[in-house]
């Protein structure tokens, strides 16, 4: 399986293209806080700047689903990439010449946000235009351990860089793998469209005098027609909601006082670890309902918070953090598979984009009111509280025999017309 996947000269590019981005974007993070912070001697400037980048890339998915249906994503991916290049050697060049201010960092960390909206949904939809049907929970899994690879060395590479030769180097690194990936990308012969074996040229003549909002009103339809595609999705925003801010404020700060300031950094690191694990994993493992499998491996990701709001020592953190990794990561590959084998390719990365958005906004919400509730209730309460809403939320969808029942593609059903009969889609 490994070899059929890396003898195909389209997916080679890709993963490398793939690979190489991730590592950059991996590491700019560390790299931009330390800058802002270095050049501006406050957090408020880095506050700005991360919702600066933020705040585009929600506001435009819906925008950058309907282009990625309605352009060839080559395409759209490729000028996406050499933006991105742009926008980082332009904040790269800021710092290397010393001439930091809040303003110009800040218009081009939106600049880059805008970018990530029209990348994140034409990736979704691309990936079934490179291999097989059959072979798309392989192709994720690869695509997932390259992303939790990166995850792991990301963040330690770029805090090296930083401490030997500056930030400045560290964000020009990430730049130029923006450019590097955009090359191999280059490389891609990909049809214009994914519906081939469907009427091409009417369909894309179609495209082209519609307007992209109604576009997106037509993604908004597709994605309420699917119920499995929307319950999944509702249960991701409500563990976002109960589940993102909880771990990331008050996850430090509770370990801190359990275990000390050293046990955090070794839970980051098992989670990490968990989530490779399982990615790798998941390129062996055969399961007739993958959905159902993720979405049951979704509840594992509540047992760091239940194991916090249980003042249970490090070793027991440590381990949760792990098998919450693996449940993660068997999540999101089962959900990037069932929508690639699932959702029509001509309206995939519009429906992606509708879920991206939906499961992302509770994210900052969750972060807001964490703080307050743990004020008022007191944080191991309400991680514990967390946990257990986190869980429900991740079974719950399981009621639905659309969810439940789902199956996996097969190799007689890979034709487009597969999937306007999945059991509980019509």
């Amino acid at each position: 399986m490994h070899s059929s996947l890396f003898q195909q000269a389209e997916f080679r590019w890709f993963f490398a293209g793939r690979l190489v981005s991730l590592l950059g974007s991996s590491m700019a993070p560390v790299a931009l806080a330390f800058a802002v912070l270095d050049a501006s001697g406050n957090g408020h400037d880095l506050g700005i700047v991360l919702a600066a980048h933020m705040l585009p890339l929600l506001a435009l998915l819906l925008v950058g689903g309907a282009v990625a249906d309605r352009f060839p994503r080559r395409t759209v991916l490729i000028a996406a990439h050499l933006g991105s290049a742009l926008t980082q050697g332009g904040v790269a060049a800021l710092l290397l010449t010393g001439h930091y201010a809040l303003a110009p960092v800040a218009v081009l960390e939106f600049l880059n946000g805008v970018l990530g909206a029209f990348t994140t949904p034409a990736l979704r939809g691309v990936v079934p235009q490179l291999v097989d049907k059959t072979l798309l929970q392989q192709a994720n899994s690869l695509l997932g351990s390259a992303r939790n690879a990166t995850k792991i060395l990301g963040p330690s590479l770029s805090g090296v860089l930083v401490v030997v030769a500056g930030s400045g180097p560290a964000i020009a690194f990430d730049a130029f793998t923006y450019l590097l990936a955009a090359g191999l990308l280059a490389r891609l012969t990909l049809a214009d469209r994914t519906d081939t074996d469907t009427d091409t040229d009417t369909d894309t003549a179609t495209a082209r005098r519609t307007t992209v909002l109604r576009d997106i009103r037509e993604g908004w339809t597709e994605f309420r027609a699917l119920p499995w595609v929307w319950i999944g999705t509702l249960s991701f925003c409500l563990m976002n909601l109960v589940q993102t801010g909880s771990w990331q404020i008050l996850g430090p700060q509770l370990t801190r006082q359990l275990s000390g300031e050293a046990t955090w950094g070794f839970v980051l690191s098992a989670r990490g670890v968990g989530l490779l694990a399982a990615s790798l994993l998941m390129y062996r493992l055969v399961v007739r309902h993958l959905l159902r499998l993720g979405q049951l491996t979704s509840a594992l990701a509540a047992l760091p918070l239940l194991v916090l709001g249980a003042h249970l020592d490090a070793p027991w953190l440590i381990a949760g953090a792990f098998v919450a990794g693996l449940g993660s990561s068997v999540t999101a590959v089962s959900w990037d598979t069932s929508l690639q084998e699932h959702v029509p390719a001509q309206v995939l990365s519009r429906v992606a984009s509708y879920d991206d958005l939906l499961s992302y906004l509770a994210v900052p919400v969750g972060q807001l009111s964490v703080g307050p509730l743990a004020q008022a209730f007191g944080g191991f309460r309400v991680v514990a509280v967390a946990g257990v809403l986190s869980a429900a939320a991740a079974v719950l969808p399981l009621a639905s025999t659309a969810v439940r029942r789902l199956p996996r593609a097969r190799p007689d059903r890979a034709e487009p017309a597969a999937p306007a009969t999945v059991p509980g889609t019509t």
